[in-house]
């Protein structure tokens, strides 16, 4: 197993274990397997595990685990605070303290604000005492490192990361989103601060396996290399030296073995020329088969009135790409949960974004085909619900 810098430290694994889709059985977890292939990956050198609290089962299946075969001292556990769902400091106090007991623990080595889309959803947060609140936590030793993970687009990103002197960070990252979410400005933004990244959504959710592009799998097969499309999509990412670690949701031993093998050969800036042609054919497949020819340059913004004008675009694409729910669900992340709404509706129709699109998109019409697809009665339900949470 290889590992990168935290903090200076050469201490965490490169492949993280996502905790949130360890192989069910019936209602719940296939416990005997979870345990098995929890050991398999410590046994491996995997050390990062990360979960949350929303995700149901996974932060009690971690730690009975973890307890069980007197894990604690070998792996750094992560988990999340739904900020989203506290209005004191005392529903956090409460959160954490479930949290403890369902991981069976008295500390946690990385605590992230859960889905924090922007600085000023920060600020609300500390304005809350929950900053206050955190660096006792920190001075009692409960948790070690405080960090945040993030959807939205790279501008806000900058912005949330410059909002804080936070120990690490967790963004969606893989070779379709280089020039969105974060994107490759925003990884290298953290790098350059020092501040571990870490990497969820490597395949996009399985689709940069599972769905491909018939000029995508073609691109793949036609290589020397023999790599899978998962070893693709882990390689591009691992050449990537600002890249700390990668989660991840391993749930068999197939899978598992498969992604600590590559993990254990890949050294960053190993990619050939040769290789980076083959991602850009890839891309180009994806490319070809979206619906608004928008390059996330973002030119267009700011937008007077608040539009996410990439952001909605992307999402807008991805519910053709990737199927309607994962567009829909990214659309709600990082446009709705928010202090300030960054939604299509809000347009006014000025046209003052038009003037800088590289692109020539009428970006009007095209915002109006997004609040059409997306903003139905369960999002408008969902986003007054969120206005009143924040």
């Amino acid at each position: 197993m290889n590992y990168r810098n935290n903090n200076g430290s050469n201490d965490l694994s490169i492949l993280g274990f996502g905790c949130m889709r360890f192989k069910k059985k019936g209602a719940g977890f296939d416990m005997e397997e979870v345990e098995k292939e929890i050991l398999y990956a410590v046994e491996n050198g995997v050390n990062y595990f990360d979960t949350a609290f929303i995700y149901s089962g996974s932060e009690e299946a971690l730690g009975t685990v973890v307890q069980k075969n007197s894990l604690r001292d070998k792996i750094k556990i992560a988990t999340k605070l739904p900020h989203y769902l506290m209005k004191t400091r005392e529903d956090m106090e409460k959160n954490f303290a479930e949290q403890l007991k369902r991981l069976r623990t008295d500390y946690v080595d990385f605590y992230l604000m859960h889905m924090l889309p922007d600085k000023t959803a920060w600020e609300e947060l500390c304005n809350r005492g929950a900053l206050e609140w955190l660096l006792e936590l920190k001075k009692e030793g409960k948790i070690r490192n405080l960090g945040f993970s993030y959807h939205g687009n790279t501008a806000q990103f900058i912005e949330l990361l410059n909002a804080y002197d936070w120990d690490f960070c967790q963004i969606q990252y893989n070779y379709m989103d280089e020039n969105s979410q974060a994107g490759r400005k925003g990884l290298v933004a953290a790098a350059e601060k020092g501040i571990p990244v870490i990497i969820m959504e490597p395949l996009r959710g399985g689709r940069l396996v599972n769905d491909l592009p018939r000029d995508a799998i073609a691109a793949f097969t036609e290589s020397a290399r023999g790599y899978s499309a998962a070893e693709w999509a882990f390689r591009w990412l691992w050449d990537q030296k600002e890249v700390s670690v990668v989660l991840s949701g391993m749930n068999s031993m197939e899978m598992l073995s498969e992604n600590i093998r590559i993990a254990s050969e890949v050294q960053a800036g190993e990619f050939t020329e040769g290789d980076k042609a083959v991602i850009e054919k890839v891309r180009k497949a994806f490319d070809a088969i979206e619906k608004i020819p928008c390059t996330g340059c973002s030119y267009c913004m700011p937008c007077p009135f608040g539009v996410d004008i990439p952001g909605s675009f992307r999402c807008y694409n991805v519910s053709y790409t990737d199927g309607y729910f994962n567009g829909f669900r990214e659309y709600f992340m990082c446009t709705a949960m928010k202090k300030e709404p960054q939604n299509a509706g809000l347009c006014k129709k000025c046209g003052r974004c038009e003037q800088h699109c590289p692109q020539k998109i009428p970006i009007r019409e095209r915002l109006t085909r997004v609040q059409k697809r997306f903003e139905n009665p369960i999002f408008k339900i969902g986003k007054k619900f969120i206005s009143k949470r924040m």
